[in-house]
C-alpha cells in the first residue's frame, strides 16, 4: 500500500473514534531517525491549500493601524514589564513587523518571542508598508502556512480540524510531508515512521516501505 493511501486508510480509520463535542484538531507526527539537530535544523513554512485554523496575529507598527491588532512603538516602553509582555506573546499566534524597526522589535520583544518561534522573520513576517493590501495579503499567507521547527527527533504539528474533509486533511498532510523530506540531508532514510492522530485519540501509525 502507498504511503498516501495508508494515510487515507488511517484517516478513514480515526473517523471511527467515539465523536466529541468539539472539533478536535488533526496532528501529524513524522518521527526522525539518524539525524542530528545540531547538524541540521529545520526551521521552515510550508504554504497549504486548505487552511487549518484562523491565527491570531498582531503586528509591531510605527503607528497604530485599523487593519490588524497593532503594537505600536510608542507602546514598547509599556511591555519592559515582562508579565505584560509574557501575556502578549501568549495572546497571539503570529506576530509581524515593519522591517525600519525590526531592531528596536529584537531588542524589546526578542527575549520572549524568540524562545517561542514567535519572532517576525523575513520568511514570513516582514514588511516594508503597513498599507491595506499588503496586511490582508501577509494575513492570508499566514492564515495557509504552517511552520515547521525542528527542537527533537519528532515533528508534531497540526494539519486539520475534524470538521474538515478527509481530502483536504490528506493533500495538506502530503503537502507538508513532502517539503519535509525535501528538507531532510537523507531524505525519507531519516524517517522512522509517521503517525496521525486527533486530540483526543492513539494516533494510527504508518510505516514507510
Amino acid at each position: 500500500m502507498t504511503f498516501e493511501n495508508q494515510i487515507k486508510e488511517a484517516l478513514t480509520n480515526l473517523r471511527s473514534e467515539k465523536e466529541r463535542k468539539f472539533d478536535q484538531t488533526v496532528d501529524l507526527i513524522i518521527n526522525l531517525q539518524k539525524f542530528q539537530l545540531k547538524k541540521t535544523p529545520i526551521n521552515l513554512f510550508v504554504t497549504v491549500h486548505h487552511k487549518i485554523k484562523d491565527k491570531k496575529v498582531a503586528a509591531f507598527l510605527d503607528t497604530d493601524s485599523d487593519l490588524i491588532d497593532t503594537i505600536p512603538l510608542a507602546d514598547f516602553p509599556k511591555y519592559k514589564d515582562k508579565a505584560k509582555l509574557k501575556a502578549l506573546v501568549k495572546k497571539y499566534d503570529f506576530f509581524i513587523a515593519q522591517g525600519k524597526i525590526m531592531p528596536k522589535v529584537a531588542t524589546t520583544f526578542g527575549r520572549v518571542l524568540g524562545p517561542t518561534g514567535k519572532m517576525p522573520s523575513p520568511q514570513l513576517g516582514l514588511i516594508m508598508n503597513a498599507d491595506e493590501k499588503t496586511i490582508n495579503d501577509l494575513k492570508t499567507k499566514i492564515n495557509t502556512s504552517v511552520k515547521i521547527r525542528v527542537k527533537e527527533n519528532s515533528i508534531k504539528l497540526p494539519v486539520g480540524k475534524v470538521s474538515m474533509k478527509d481530502e483536504e486533511i490528506l493533500d495538506n498532510i502530503m503537502t507538508i510531508y513532502t517539503e519535509v523530506v525535501k528538507h531532510l540531508p537523507r531524505d525519507k532514510e531519516n524517517i522512522k515512521n509517521v503517525e496521525v492522530k486527533y486530540t483526543m485519540t492513539k494516533p494510527q501509525k504508518i510505516q514507510l516501505k
